[in-house]
């Protein structure tokens, strides 16, 4: 392009005024893998349950409807996928307290999540062997669980302590260690025998009706009599 004066100008491309001009593709790029992880994940606490942790890479791309170069580009070794199959169920669980409080009852709202946990600790049973392993990409878990689940668990056992339906003798740190060895595996049985322990175990942290004094029960009793023999 020639000036009026003669001299050659360059044609530059006008400028874009428009905000975040060029973050589109980068963002999107973000949220493609996010969602990739995000199904990655998701196949793997399947085909775990399932198969085990040894799976083939392709059992997991598969059902995921990715390739496997996919699985590797964001989980370079099988440590790195279990790990975060358990930390989503971990988070999972904890992001449940406040959606349970929300919805239900005090008392209702533990239950509901004390029972949620136990799911979550039956699923890890496919896990089990990798997670003793001694492998040091496991070695940040047990930290983990303690700092996301204690205090969800902490918040809705004073709820429901302060609503007078439940003891306030158990912390949440000892809920946390009884439901665990309660949730252990029986040999020769399935997990639903672990939650109808639970159960059992959760009906006794409920504060119990009021009842009638002995002194009182035995004047009704005699009332009772007093009015039959009439």
């Amino acid at each position: 392009m020639v000036s009026q004066n003669g001299t050659r100008a360059e044609a530059q491309a006008p400028a874009s005024t428009e905000p975040g001009a060029g973050e589109p593709a980068p963002r999107r790029r973000r949220a493609d893998a996010r969602r990739n992880v995000d199904a990655l994940v998701e196949a793997a606490r399947t085909v775990f349950a399932t198969s085990g942790v040894d799976a083939p890479a392709k059992e997991i791309t598969d059902l995921a409807g990715l390739g496997v170069g996919t699985l590797y580009r964001h989980f370079p070794q099988r440590s790195d996928l279990v790990t975060a199959v358990v930390r989503s169920g971990i988070d999972a669980v904890a992001d449940a307290g406040p959606t349970l409080s929300a919805a239900h009852e005090p008392a209702e709202a533990l239950t509901r999540w004390i029972h949620q946990f136990t799911d979550l600790l039956a699923a890890k049973r496919g896990l089990a062997s990798a997670l003793h392993s001694g492998d040091p990409a496991f070695s940040g878990l047990p930290g983990y669980f303690l700092e996301r689940l204690g205090p969800t668990l902490a918040a809705l056992l004073d709820a429901a302590v302060a609503d007078g339906t439940v003891r306030d003798d158990v912390s949440a740190e000892q809920l946390l260690h009884a439901i665990t060895q309660l949730s252990q595996p029986i040999p020769g049985h399935r997990p639903e025998y672990n939650q109808r322990v639970v159960s059992v175990f959760v009906d006794g942290l409920r504060r119990p009706a009021s009842a009638p004094d002995r002194g009182h029960r035995q004047s009704s009793a005699a009332t009772r009599r007093s009015e039959g023999e009439s």
